[in-house]
């Protein structure tokens, strides 16, 4: 097996989950999708997710994870860790696309539990991804994200601590205690990241590793400025840019969020097109919205390439 060069202390900063460019048969634009990591690679980020949510995974085959891996990983080459996701509702389906992902030498993995209608107890979610880790020997990134198999604290630390393979947890819900909680009692080996959008600022403040979450797809430069301020202790500035990042993602927000995000990537020359049905395009009112607060994040020559 290909291992990867990244240590879990790599996995840090601003790591946008990648949307999905798909051409009008809604087949991946390999081209398009080349164009965007290029870009957000200009921006400064710190890693990349393809295959999250963002990046419509809950609708890819098999080989549609692998084909968006393969070039997202070819065109990083090496520069910072490719984090793909893993949205399944089986741990045999999961090893199963942990294994075609090998090849690629994933710096780790994003999964979820499983989420179709059911809860797991927490002795079968401790083994979901113990059997996960053990075929493949990737490092896991559990994604916290399911409403009705949420995992509390508690079953995350224990995962944590009774699989070493898994490395960290990306918190997806707004609740600053629950992730202040998380931060409080990590290990030092062990990332914490946020996928709070909403909360960028407040949980960059309490010591965050690293954030995973749409809005960082949405505007990537805007993202690594707001981190390196706050690393940087001006958290007068960091909390300016908080708003204006807060009133952006107020306007995307939505059902059709994904379909909103790739439009303000392509407001910055990033050509993405829409999302797979059945999801719905921007309405002509979500793209003024998005197109009234964009202007206070991204100088306007930035945003003269409009697509």
């Amino acid at each position: 097996m290909t291992k990867t060069s990244f240590a879990p202390s790599d996995i840090r900063g601003i790591i946008p989950p990648l949307v999905t460019p798909f051409d009008a048969d809604e087949e991946v634009d390999e081209a398009a999708l080349r164009q965007q990591v290029r870009y957000m690679l200009g921006q400064g980020v710190h890693g990349f997710v393809p295959g999250g949510s963002t990046g419509e995974g809950f609708t890819f085959s098999r080989e549609d994870l692998c084909r968006v891996v393969a070039v997202t990983a070819e065109e990083v080459n090496g520069r910072v860790p490719v984090i793909p996701g893993i949205i399944v509702n089986s741990t045999r389906e999961a090893i199963a696309r942990a294994r075609s992902l090998a090849q690629f030498a994933p710096a780790a993995l994003q999964i979820t539990p499983a989420h179709y209608i059911f809860k797991t107890d927490d002795d079968s979610m401790v083994q979901h991804y113990r059997e996960i880790h053990e075929a493949v020997g990737i490092p896991i990134l559990i994604y916290n994200v399911v409403p009705w198999n949420y995992l509390s604290p508690q079953l995350l630390q224990r995962v944590m601590r009774e699989v070493p393979g898994v490395i960290g947890v990306k918190q997806s819900a707004g609740d600053l205690k629950l992730l202040a909680d998380l931060i409080a009692d990590a290990r030092p080996q062990e990332r914490i990241l946020s996928g709070i959008d909403s909360l960028l600022y407040p949980a960059f403040a309490l010591g965050v590793h690293g954030v995973i979450s749409q809005l960082l797809a949405a505007v990537p430069g805007p993202a690594v400025e707001l981190w390196n301020l706050v690393q940087a202790g001006d958290h007068v500035a960091a909390r300016g840019l908080h708003e204006r990042m807060l009133r952006l993602w107020n306007a995307i927000y939505s059902d059709n969020r994904v379909a909103v995000t790739k439009y303000t990537l392509s407001l910055q020359g990033v050509p993405v097109g829409r999302p797979r049905r059945p999801l719905l395009a921007p309405t002509p009112g979500q793209q003024a919205a998005v197109r009234k607060h964009i202007g206070a994040l991204l100088p306007a020559e930035q945003l003269a390439r409009e697509s």
